[in-house]
């Protein structure tokens, strides 16, 4: 399959003369990278005033010498952003199984998400900082309304997935998708990808057959078997762990008004709201971990998503609020051994405001991924 990059430069991550062009979009409007500087630095005061002006002027500074992806991510994102985001909002921040990793392979890492833009970035931090290739995301359009955004992501390596189309221009953009998905990791390109679109709101972890089809749907023009593509794809499996999800109340309250009324209609800017909320406040603890390689012979879409998800939950984190509130649900404490020490009374005071369903929501969404753990 011939690969010409510039057939894909409305989906692919910004190169060449893109990435000068974004940069000096960015350095024109200081004003947007305050409120970026805002979400990252809380508080009230001319001191952080100070400190979100003096960044601002550190993060112009860095721009002029940045003129690729991989620039803006050692300099900015891995460099920078996400050096503040892991001190001020995490408790730790780990990593496990970075030694399967092989600099001289490509890979397709498809993780559970559970935050909009921190699943992937995240990961692309752990292998920043043991200086392993970084990942292209591939992202959902609806959070890319405005040209600052699209700007930020298209640096960050984002991969564009048009989401509202008609059904015969969606099948040929998901048809462009997979080439370029494909042609890409040949390349000797990392790609991050979420199991299912959208985040998992209940804590159920689990990867929608259509995803990995779609890996399929362009290499197979060149009379590839579905089994050679997902080889060729080197699907490694990741689990993102947080300890405390800053946006569980308002999944819940989404869900249930869903569920409720048959839809929920986002207001404008929620998307943006939900990330910046995931971005600045508490997550407690937080841990990746890679999986293993899926080298075996796959002959469907759904046999790749079960072993993606039996991967996914044998390697989730469990921390003690997790074991908590399963036990919680079962009006039971034989798991007390595994939340000893865990400030049960103020758990449950953060949610007793909540009515008794998006409550009830909230506790299902971290018991959960011990369900699963225990297949159940």
């Amino acid at each position: 399959m011939n690969f010409d990059r510039s057939q894909y430069s409305d989906i692919a991550p910004y190169v060449g003369k893109d990435v000068d062009d974004a940069i000096v979009r960015i350095s024109n409007n200081p004003q947007l990278l305050y409120a970026f500087a805002s979400a990252l630095i809380k508080g009230e005061g001319a001191e952080v005033e100070a400190k979100r002006k003096q960044f601002v002027v550190y993060v112009l500074e860095l721009l002029k010498s940045v003129h690729s992806y991989d620039d803006f991510q050692h300099k900015i994102t891995s460099g920078l952003f996400l050096k503040v985001v892991v001190a001020n909002t995490m408790e730790s921040f780990t990593v496990s199984g970075l030694e399967k990793i092989d600099n001289n392979k490509s890979y397709l890492f498809i993780s559970n998400h559970r935050d909009i833009v921190l699943d992937c970035a995240l990961l692309d931090y752990a292998l920043f900082l043991a200086n392993k290739p970084l990942c292209e995301m591939a992202i959902g359009d609806n959070l890319l309304k405005h040209q600052f955004l699209l700007d930020l992501f298209k640096l960050n390596g984002a991969i564009i997935v048009k989401r509202d189309l008609p059904v015969r221009e969606k099948y040929i953009e998901t048809v462009r998708l997979s080439e370029y998905f494909y042609n890409t990791i040949q390349g000797g390109k990392n790609i991050w990808l979420a199991q299912k679109s959208g985040r998992s709101k209940d804590g159920i972890d689990v990867t929608h057959p259509a995803i990995i089809k779609m890996l399929y749907l362009g290499p197979k023009k060149d009379k590839l078997s579905f089994s050679e593509v997902i080889k060729n794809c080197h699907i490694v499996p990741v689990a993102i762990s947080y300890e405390n999800d800053p946006n569980a109340i308002n999944k819940a309250r989404e869900e249930v008004k869903t569920k409720e009324e048959g839809s929920y209609s986002k207001k404008p800017m929620e998307d943006v709201i939900s990330m910046i909320k995931g971005i600045r406040e508490w997550k407690g603890r937080v841990h990746i971990a890679i999986g293993d390689e899926l080298t075996g012979d796959y002959q469907t879409p759904e046999e790749v998503a079960k072993e993606v998800d039996r991967q996914i939950h044998t390697n989730y984190t469990l921390w003690p609020n997790n074991w908590f509130c399963y036990d919680y649900l079962k009006s039971s404490d034989e798991n007390k051994s595994k939340y000893e020490g865990f400030d049960k009374d103020a758990f449950l005071a953060s949610i007793n405001h909540l009515n008794d369903e998006v409550k009830d929501f909230v506790i299902n969404s971290y018991a959960n991924p011990v369900k699963s753990f225990l297949g159940e």
